[in-house]
């Protein structure tokens, strides 16, 4: 099994390409969310290198005069690790280890790795090495280097395999192992979510580190793991919740990401269960961030792979707090006037608008706006309570009390 470990900062550099696909803006926009990642980690980013190319490289990424580049930084400075933003083929990993003499890692890698750091239960650790070993098993050769002359021939005929081929073997029987394994939790798993009984299951979804932890803590009264870094949460944590007359049972879910490998998603299949089976969503939006729009699109992307695109969802907008905007003098004629400048009000008036209800701004830090939050949840989850469970199954009668 996989052994958590404290990580001291390592010295990283970080590599991306500029294209038809990613402009220049969205470039910087992921680099910054993979020094997060990398932060997140444990590394500390030193410099980022972008090379405009309509086609990555096939052999190295990135062309030859920009690897240079990086080489000669990566000496100098000794950088220990060159994370690239894309997912890269075992051939360029091999190609670009045997140029830089470094540690080489993609973005799958790196949020594998993370996974690892974070994963808790038996469960999770177990999901987590089975995306390792199905990530591992291509990128094998470059790791047997020194068999590079076994290549079969005079001498090399007859019974017997090599050693990389016996490495792919226990490999592919410790995935078959894994599955097996994975297959067995998530039946026990289903017969726990089965026996929940006659209550209406809500589940917080959301990019990660958008405060999902913190606002299961504020409404459950609860103490789940939050802090600000990505993929805080990685075990599904399920509370039972009680607003005013009514329980429910609330989780807290796997964060998304954009480019989420898609190892992750087949590993991470009974996590998102959780949301698959789910009855009603609360997608929860960090409307400080400057892109929570491509947030929600790919959280969005996700539930669609997962086929829960149709369910009630009331989005909820978190960290009113932090939101800020930019501001256009009163004499200035020329700047456009874009979303970076809206206020709060402006965004409400925008698409959002036309959701309605099911529409709601709060801080789950400062427990601002959480008495609507409740009102609007209450209700939503009473409507559907009602319909599935028609016979009263609320803990008393509001009409009697009050009366």
């Amino acid at each position: 099994m996989i052994e958590q470990i404290n990580l001291n900062y390592e010295k990283v550099v970080l590599v991306g390409i500029i294209n038809q696909q990613q402009t220049e803006e969205k470039t910087k926009e992921y680099l910054d969310e993979l020094e997060f990642l990398t932060y997140t980690a444990g590394g500390e980013v030193l410099k980022r290198f972008t090379q405009k190319l309509d086609v990555p490289n096939p052999k190295t990424f990135i062309g030859t005069g920009k690897m240079e580049e990086v080489q000669q930084y990566v000496e100098e400075n000794e950088v220990g690790t060159v994370i690239f933003d894309d997912e890269l083929t075992p051939a360029q990993q091999k190609n670009i280890e045997h140029i830089l003499k470094v540690k080489i890692l993609d973005r799958t890698g790196l949020i594998l790795d993370i996974f690892a750091q974070r994963a808790q239960t038996s469960y999770s650790r177990t999901q987590v090495e089975l995306a390792q070993y199905e990530y591992l098993l291509p990128r094998l050769t470059g790791l047997w280097t020194h068999l590079e002359r076994q290549r079969g021939g005079i001498g090399m005929r007859g019974p017997g395999e090599t050693e990389i081929e016996t490495d792919r073997r226990i490999v592919r029987d410790r995935i078959a192992l894994l599955k097996k394994k994975l297959s067995a939790i998530d039946k026990q798993m289903a017969t726990q979510r089965s026996n929940r009984g006659a209550l209406v299951r809500v589940a917080l979804i959301g990019y990660t580190n958008v405060g999902k932890s913190t606002l299961m803590n504020v409404i459950s009264k609860s103490d789940v793991f939050a802090e600000n870094k990505l993929f805080a949460t990685l075990d599904t944590t399920v509370r039972k919740v009680v607003i005013e007359n009514l329980p429910f049972l609330l989780s807290d879910t796997v964060g998304f990401i954009r480019k989420l490998p898609t190892q992750l998603i087949e590993s991470f299949k009974s996590t998102l269960d959780e949301v698959r089976e789910a009855d009603l969503l609360l997608h929860v939006v960090d409307i400080s961030h400057p892109n929570f729009e491509d947030h929600i699109h790919s959280v969005n992307q996700i539930l669609a792979e997962i086929e829960s695109t149709n369910k009630p969802t009331i989005m909820v907008f978190n960290k009113i707090d932090a939101y800020t905007h930019e501001v256009i003098a009163e004499d200035d004629l020329a700047t456009q006037r874009t979303a970076k400048h809206f206020t709060l009000e402006d965004w409400k008036n925008t698409w959002m608008q036309k959701m309605g209800r099911d529409v709601l701004f709060i801080s789950a830090l400062n427990k601002e706006n959480l008495e609507e939050f409740r009102k609007v949840v209450y209700e939503k989850v009473k409507e559907i309570h009602i319909t599935r469970f028609p016979y009263n199954n609320f803990l008393y009668d509001i009409d009697e009390i009050s009366s």
